[in-house]
């Protein structure tokens, strides 16, 4: 290991029942300990039953089931272990900063336990990735097109970059398959063709530009946010006119509220349908 240390460092990560923090629930932990003297590192991992559902999209992502955990201890049953594990250490992960830590307090919380970071060194391996390769229109015009950008966020030169940027990929990958990290094949997904190019760079399940509802795998709408989330969108603004009526009071997207109108007149229109009426 290329790294000085000086006390215990900790490379863990989190699998969860979907991806709210305070709602949902560890499902299974992995830990990589390595000490200051570079001895082989430890590792603990242990699969844990939340004792509530998980989401289909979570499934989807680690594929690990309820009958999986069925008969897994609960983290109120593991914390001690797992407190003691992690004792004085730093910690590093991927994205632990805004997801692996705060669900891994609030799950040490809920058992009593203070799991303090104040005095902890944290490593987030993503941000060096983010700030090292950045991301932004410059970066993109200097990877793809192999010139420096000047003048930028003045609106002409971006939009005139932006397009450079497009040609350049255009030509990188042209007839270049993707294998996606499930394992899938997707074929020459960057070409000339703006259709393609739009399936590509959209997730076509979010109906809308702020993200509050989508299409789930059994093609039903349903919330991205809220109480409500995951659930059927169209039913529940049907049948609860208070929820139906705050979002189109509160500050939700023009989109959001035309998509929710529709949903509900449909909804009552095939009611009608269905009752023979």
């Amino acid at each position: 290991m290329n790294l000085t240390l000086k006390k215990p460092l900790i490379f863990f990560d989190i699998e969860a029942t979907g991806l709210h923090v305070i709602r949902d629930r560890v499902i299974q932990v992995a830990f990589l300990k390595y000490q200051p003297n570079h001895e082989t590192p430890q590792e603990m991992a242990l699969m844990i039953n939340p004792g509530i559902p998980i989401s289909e999209e979570a499934i989807a992502v680690h594929g690990i089931f309820p009958k999986d955990l069925a008969n897994k201890p609960t983290f109120d049953q593991v914390a001690e272990k797992i407190f003691k594990f992690i004792g004085d250490a730093d910690l590093a992960g991927y994205n632990l900063l805004r997801f692996d830590i705060p669900i891994l307090m609030e799950e040490f919380a809920r058992c009593g336990i203070d799991f303090n970071t104040d005095q902890r060194k944290i490593i987030d391996v993503q941000r060096i990735f983010y700030k090292m390769e950045p991301r932004n229109l410059k970066a993109a015009y200097r990877f793809y097109c192999d010139k420096e950008m000047e003048n930028a966020h003045q609106a002409m030169a971006d939009v005139q970059a932006t397009a450079a940027v497009l040609w350049g990929q255009l030509e990188k990958y042209r007839n270049l398959d993707l294998r996606t990290d499930d394992g899938d094949v997707i074929e020459n997904p960057v070409r000339d063709d703006v259709k393609a190019l739009h399936d590509f760079t959209n997730d076509l399940k979010m109906l809308d530009a702020t993200q509050k509802l989508k299409v789930n795998h059994k093609g039903v709408v349903v919330f991205n946010f809220g109480r409500y989330i995951g659930k059927p969108a169209a039913k529940i603004l049907a049948e609860d006119e208070q929820y139906y009526h705050w979002m189109l009071n509160k500050e939700f997207s023009s989109q959001v509220k035309k998509i929710v109108k529709k949903l509900v007149k449909d909804y009552k229109k095939n009611q009608k349908i269905n009752n023979g009426s």
